[in-house]
């Protein structure tokens, strides 16, 4: 397995696709997990790599959505792999998914990262801002349909940005990384019901901020 060291002189290359099989359907991708994980403890390199590369994207988007800057993303995005590269002794497959596992260590890692820098939009409920980004089931989904391109995603993230972080985490989790309400659940640690409350909220929230931005929904 690749050291710390290593790890951390990487060169990350956040558009880089996995180059093996790619697994198809739910079973398949924990199969794929699974394997890269047993594989990443029993000390081979190559397995670490996939690894990396198959979640790099999914970590990177989430770290991305919640920060609104490239150079935060890319550095909170290795320092989740490297908690990652540290922590993933404790990962238990028979306990739940990879990749609920992965986006609650990045979730906790962005909490810390906003504890450290004060900002003042942590003093929001972490988990009221998440819930915005479930708006793209609804009215996000609406929006992305009368917007084009690369405007429409920067309206989107400028929007996202007046959210709650809880209610952004949680709109991020749903309507751009497509979790499912049990899954969401696990990495908030809420009940589902919670999840869906916030995911109204959010869209509800991030409708009023389209529509002060003149962007019809």
């Amino acid at each position: 397995m690749a050291t710390a060291v290593q790890l951390a002189g990487a060169k990350w290359v956040w558009a880089q696709p996995y180059s093996g099989r790619v697994a198809r359907g739910a079973e398949a991708a924990l199969d794929l997990d699974a394997s890269l994980v047993e594989r990443c403890l029993t000390g081979q390199d190559a397995a670490w790599e996939d690894l990396v590369k198959l979640h790099t994207r999914r970590v990177y988007a989430i770290c991305y959505r919640f920060t609104s800057s490239d150079s935060e993303a890319q550095d909170l995005s290795q320092e989740v792999f490297l908690r990652v590269f540290k922590n993933l002794k404790s990962f238990r497959s028979g306990e739940g998914s990879f990749v609920v596992w992965l986006t609650r260590l990045t979730r906790n890692l962005l909490i810390d990262h906003y504890r450290r820098t004060k900002l003042d939009r942590a003093t929001d409920s972490i988990e009221d801002q998440m819930t915005v980004l479930e708006g793209k089931t609804g009215a996000m989904a609406r929006t992305d349909g009368m917007l084009a391109g690369r405007e429409a995603s920067e309206i989107l993230q400028h929007a996202l940005g007046k959210l709650s972080p809880e209610l952004r985490e949680t709109v991020i989790l749903r309507d751009i990384e497509e979790l499912e309400y049990r899954e969401i659940a696990e990495v908030l640690n809420v009940p589902e019901g919670t999840v869906k409350s916030r995911l109204n909220r959010g869209r509800a929230e991030l409708a009023r901020v389209l529509k002060r931005q003149k962007v019809m929904i």
